[in-house]
């Protein structure tokens, strides 16, 4: 059984029907990303996902539940890190336990072994200005697990960092994912990242959108150290270009 899945998802805006007909599942530990040009309505299929919008028809699973309209299920992390200034990284991280009624000293105690793991150990009292665009990113990321739901989704998460950044925290998160189980949704405008990242990218087209192709992304071409520079990424490219 597949840990997400959405069921027929269709939605519309006022007389405009966005979504037709989605049909995405993701299992386990894996990286799905979806992939679409600006305005396909990715954004929407989250929020559908996330109980933050009512579809018109379908449905959305989480381990086999219904969870249709119903808001907490998933984490979920917009494109902006949204790290509030007048917050210590601590303080900022801390927000989901403290939302959820956990006393602040506990909350402190839970998040405090994590920030070694999300390689922010000597942050915590720290403020947001003093960090870099990738370490900031780190923290919302850590953040966004302290809501502690199976299933993270991540909007755009990388969009702003510059390349060498991008990479290096594209390195880490995988590692992460692999040390604490993460299970992760992506949505990304940037087909590199998809491939180098995902399981399984699904290619979202059309008006109203649908899922026109599920690829799958060779897990034994990714252990290459080349793999970005090999013909088979380029193949995986060139198909994803065309798609789109």
């Amino acid at each position: 059984m597949s840990l997400l899945q959405t069921q027929h998802l269709a939605k519309n805006y006022a007389d405009q029907q966005i979504l037709t007909d989605i049909n995405i599942h993701l299992n386990e530990g894996e990286l799905v990303s979806i992939l679409g040009v600006s305005g396909v309505g990715k954004t929407t299929l989250f929020n559908l996902i996330a109980g933050l919008l009512s579809p018109e028809a379908g449905d959305v699973m989480l381990a086999g539940q219904k969870i249709t309209n119903v808001p907490g299920k998933v984490s979920y992390m917009l494109q902006k890190d949204l790290l509030l200034p007048y917050r210590t990284i601590m303080g900022n991280v801390i927000l989901p336990a403290l939302m959820r009624g956990v006393p602040k000293k506990k909350a402190e105690a839970q998040a405090a072994p994590l920030f070694s793991v999300f390689g922010l150990a000597g942050t915590e009292k720290v403020y947001p200005k003093s960090l870099s665009g990738g370490m900031r990113q780190r923290a919302a990321l850590l953040r966004t697990y302290m809501f502690s739901k199976p299933v993270t989704l991540l909007d755009e998460p990388f969009s702003a960092l510059d390349e060498i950044t991008k990479h290096q925290v594209h390195s880490w998160y995988l590692d992460l994912m692999a040390k604490i189980n993460l299970s992760t949704l992506l949505i990304t405008h940037d087909v590199d990242e998809a491939i180098l990242l995902s399981n399984r990218i699904y290619i979202l087209n059309g008006k109203p959108a649908t899922v026109t192709k599920e690829i799958e992304i060779d897990a034994r071409l990714k252990q290459k150290t080349d793999f970005e520079l090999s013909p088979e990424f380029l193949q995986y490219k060139r198909q994803i270009i065309n798609l789109l």
